[in-house]
């Protein structure tokens, strides 16, 4: 539920921020809104003519793991400054990872709504007075390049539906006499929830946030800022988010103690209504022992904020627009092999503009620039080795055409420098790390990602008839409840295609997990009959949705599953903040020395979005840079980066 998702950040704190954080000093520094373990500008320095750097030894030769964003952007950002000698190694046939956009019909076109079965609502770090695009993030920047379409996101609780329905306790919530659905509204964006109970859950709330938010936006980007933080880490790190609600709520905030927010003082009934609620992008309860760090900086620095639902790089009427091998039949890799197609519709359009669209700096794309190599572009490879060697290279073993047993191919070849992109249940459960010693790669640091925790979700879309939400006045747009189905969302991209879509069901960890044992077509019938029942049984609906929806057209994702990801998105319990930092550490402290760089949301501590791939991405193109004495654009360089810490 999303009582949080369009919250506007204080006026007087932004255009603070705004005279301070471009002094001289700080040239780098991010603005408020932004993650807060590193306040820097990834996008000041990537969007500059020439990108990030100049190389200097442009031979370097470089593999990449993984197409998915990170090595997508990793690969495009390293060819801007110059590097030529990138292999990129997908074991799939497709490109994106969990940015997995799907057709929202069997008999597909580029007319037919997508489905988005991974991210899905991004954040572009905009402030409420300006587009998405000239938000200050990596989205944001990319986005603008590659002329993606964006519109706001159709949360439950937001102005962007024009109701939500709420169903909690088989519909006694709100003291009705017999079972109702509550009816939210919100077309300003300030309208609270309906129901005594409700609006004292977000009053709650929404103290909390406001006053977390209000003192976070004035200290961020100044020289405060990194003790503040650290104070906020030494004070939460240890909480698990349920510890964190029904903490007792501070009277007032006391500057010396900066970290200091206190709780939201609720009780036992009111963090279970909160449980189902959440505060910005869905359920919550599925995250409610994870450190309270995880939500904390979903809520208060922009990620749950102006949410877009990315339509594609397509015009007004939602057809792509000209763009490289739009109308290819297959397209392929260094090897010959096919991998999918480029449809530039929905969010897969982001991975596939970074594959297939043009740099100003070369010319080409990074596709193109592949081809021209045997070993580019590799895809339906599987690494199973790295290791280290005596002439401080990294040999890369890979088995060729592993989906195809019969044929596959065990190949070997070795770089200066890997980068490794990988979900890391992935990491320990397929690759070998041979003769990396503790000295460049401590245990420690392997201990941190074999413990991470990867958490399950599971998707059920279907296609929706338009009449739902052209003629439909009595069912709710969007629908919360505490039953199995958890969110539903219903939403458009376009009046001319054929079909809207429903997210009849969108649930993570152990509510993901307890619908494992049905197939994809019993869970499908599930989830519409349980949505039915409900309607039904609400004295102010009483209308099924089900013929609405074409449930023999459904298509569920379920993450854990998939083995090429084996996990959604990497959270972490209190108590292990440290070993994720640490992750994030590894880059600056140990790659020059082990030719070895972790990038991605495996090595991140913001699960489940894309800003931390690209961050990951660019990190790692800066330490490779510096290793190899790039010459850095726009008078960067490392003294300007800020080191990530640990917290007291």
């Amino acid at each position: 539920m999303t009582i949080g998702s369009s919250y506007n950040y204080p006026s007087s704190a932004v255009k603070e921020m705004a005279r301070t954080q471009r002094s001289a000093g700080r040239k780098w520094a991010a603005r408020f809104p932004n993650p807060p373990d590193l306040c820097f500008d990834y996008r000041a320095l990537v969007e500059q003519n020439n990108g990030i750097a100049k190389a200097t030894d442009p031979q370097h030769r470089i593999c990449i793991i993984g197409a998915g964003i990170t090595g997508l952007t990793a690969a495009r950002e390293l060819y801007r400054c110059g590097f030529t000698h990138i292999t990129l190694i997908e074991q799939s046939s497709r490109i994106g990872g969990r940015h997995l956009t799907v057709p929202g019909s069997k008999q597909s076109n580029a007319s037919h709504t997508p489905f988005e079965m991974g991210a899905m609502r991004m954040p572009f770090f905009n402030r409420s007075d300006e587009p998405p695009v000239e938000g200050r993030s990596l989205m944001a920047y990319y986005a603008k390049i590659f002329e993606l379409s964006t519109a706001d996101f159709a949360n439950p609780g937001s102005q962007w539906v024009h109701s939500t329905g709420i169903y909690l306790r088989e519909g006694t919530i709100g003291g009705e006499p017999t079972p109702h659905m509550l009816i939210w509204k919100n077309a300003d964006g300030s309208t609270p929830p309906p129901g005594r109970e409700l609006q004292e859950v977000y009053a709650k709330w929404k103290a909390f946030a406001d006053r977390m938010t209000r003192h976070v936006a004035e200290v961020y980007a100044t020289e405060r800022w990194e003790a503040m933080w650290q104070a906020i880490v030494a004070r939460y790190q240890n909480v698990s988010f349920r510890d964190l609600v029904s903490m007792p709520a501070l009277k007032a905030w006391d500057e010396r103690e900066p970290g200091d927010f206190g709780g939201m003082g609720m009780s036992a009934e009111e963090s279970a209504i909160f449980y189902a609620i959440g505060i910005g992008d869905g359920s919550w309860g599925a995250f409610y022992d994870v450190c309270s760090l995880y939500p904390l900086r979903t809520a208060i620095f922009g990620f749950s904020s102006h949410l877009q639902l990315v339509l594609g790089r397509v015009d007004s009427l939602g057809d792509p627009i000209p763009s490289p091998h739009l109308h290819s039949e297959t397209v392929v890799d260094s090897a010959g092999l096919s991998f999918d197609s480029p449809r530039y519709i929905g969010l897969a359009a982001l991975s596939e503009c970074l594959m297939f669209m043009k740099t100003a700096e070369t010319g080409k794309s990074v596709h193109e620039h592949s081809l021209e190599r045997k070993d580019g572009l590799l895809t339906n490879s599987s690494v199973t080795r790295l290791t280290k060697l005596a002439n401080q290279k990294i040999r890369v073993h890979f088995d060729w055409q592993y989906s195809l047993p019969e044929q596959t191919r065990q190949h070997a070849q070795d770089f200066d420098s890997v980068i490794l992109t990988l979900p890391s249940w992935l990491i320990e459960t397929r690759i070998e790390l041979e003769n990396f010693t503790p000295q460049i790669l401590p245990f420690e640091t392997i201990n941190a990602y074999k413990t991470a925790h990867w958490e399950t979700s599971c998707k059920v879309f279907a296609p929706l008839k338009k009449s739902f939400l052209s003629k439909n006045r009595t069912i709710p747009q969007a629908i919360v409840t505490d039953s199995l189905i958890h969110d539903v969302y219903t939403y458009r991209y376009n009046d001319d295609y054929s079909y809207d879509c429903i997210l009849l069901s969108y649930t993570w960890e152990d509510d993901a997990t307890k619908l494992a044992s049905f197939s994809d077509k019993e869970l499908v019938s599930k989830c519409a009959r349980e949505l039915d029942r409900i309607l039904m049984r609400c004295t102010n609906i009483q209308e099924r949705i089900s013929p609405y929806i074409g449930l023999d057209q459904a298509v569920v994702q379920r993450w854990i599953t998939d083995k090429n990801s084996l996990g959604c998105a990497k959270l972490y319990r209190p108590g292990t903040y440290r070993d994720a930092v640490s992750l994030m550490k590894y880059n600056r402290d140990f790659g020059h020395q082990s030719g070895l760089y972790f990038s991605g949301e495996s090595f991140s501590v913001d699960a489940g979005w894309t800003e931390p791939c690209f961050r990951g991405a660019i990190d790692a193109a800066i330490h490779i840079c510096n290793k190899t004495a790039a010459t850095f654009n726009g008078g960067f360089s490392l003294d300007d980066y800020p080191h990530y810490k640990f917290g007291s």
